[in-house]
């Protein structure tokens, strides 16, 4: 099979498309034919990507751990999949990807594909999605009728941070450049800051909850935002707890976990037209190099696989 291999760390320079052996799916997992696999430029640094969770080194790890595509081989053990099933998922971090045209994943990485969309929008939608539920939903407890502030918008965690807090029903704050405010209007938000011209921390107070995807002095200037008993939710860094008592607020920092139950809760909304992938740009899993190279706008930027005439 074909497949993007890490040749070593750093950037995408190191990214190589080529020849893989095709792997098989043993005992409790199953062998997926990728249609499309979501990029996701800050795997090429984290530690996770090059070992496994036992800490041993990896040889030529596939990036590209969201997935979307039809289910080919079913190993022993395996109860709620078959041969023949269209589905998306997030495939755990220490594990190999899916830039490839077949990967391994575990029946918990994977939900059934939503009705609504097609394989390249559904491999947009796992890891995204599920970091703005977790935030929200595990870490935040966000209800209805509280004020949420998140950071990077209109970025791949943004724009469905921004759908999922619209349709709880909290009071949306995003900040954004001028050139994304009518489009974050469209998903849900109420309120958007100009991070270019404004301070936000000047202007909003007493969130309930900030999520923050940027990290450094925004995440610094984001406890001044918050309410006291406040949660402010990082993805891009972890928060001080030293500061977050000063504030008298909640810090948390996670990293995203692949769940089948909550990926079936995201597809019911999508196909109930509540929330919706945003994609950037397509690339061909050939050019996987210039796809982890370009800096997303907005969305989600997404490898094609299996060109749809060949699906």
């Amino acid at each position: 099979m074909k497949a993007i291999h890490i040749h070593g760390r750093g950037g995408p320079e190191h990214l190589v498309y080529e020849d893989a052996p095709q792997p098989r799916s043993g005992p409790g997992a199953v062998l997926v034919r990728v249609q499309a696999a979501g990029v996701i430029a800050p795997e090429l640094t984290w530690e996770e990507t090059y070992q496994t969770r036992a800490g041993a080194p990896r040889s030529l790890p596939i990036p590209g751990h969201d997935i979307s595509g039809v289910v080919v081989e079913v190993g022993s053990d395996v109860a709620n999949l078959a041969v023949g099933d269209e589905v998306y998922g997030l495939i755990a971090f220490e594990r190999d990807g899916a830039a490839a045209e077949y990967a391994i994943a575990l029946p918990g990485e994977l939900a059934p594909r939503p009705r609504t969309l097609d394989y390249v929008q559904a491999a947009a939608v796992p890891l995204t999605a599920l970091t703005a539920w977790q935030a929200f939903f595990d870490h935040a407890e966000l209800k209805a009728g509280q004020k949420v502030l998140i950071h990077g918008a209109a970025g791949g965690v943004g724009v469905f941070a921004v759908q999922l807090a619209h349709w709880v029903g909290a009071n949306v704050i995003a900040t954004a450049s001028a050139r994304n405010h009518d489009f974050l209007r469209e998903l849900g938000a109420d309120e958007i800051i100009d991070y270019t011209t404004t301070r936000f921390e000047q202007v909003v107070r007493d969130v309930d909850v900030v999520l923050d995807m940027v990290g450094g002095d925004t995440l610094e200037r984001s406890y001044g935002a918050l309410k006291k008993g406040g949660v402010l939710v990082s993805v891009a860094m972890p928060p001080s707890p030293e500061k977050a008592k000063e504030h008298g607020v909640r810090s948390v920092w996670f990293i995203v976990e692949p769940n089948r139950d909550q990926l079936i809760q995201i597809s019911e909304l999508i196909d109930g037209g509540q929330i919706r992938p945003i994609i950037d740009t397509v690339f061909p899993l050939s050019q996987a190099r210039q796809a982890y190279e370009q800096r997303v706008k907005r969305g989600k930027i997404v490898l094609r696989v299996v060109d749809q005439g060949e699906a």
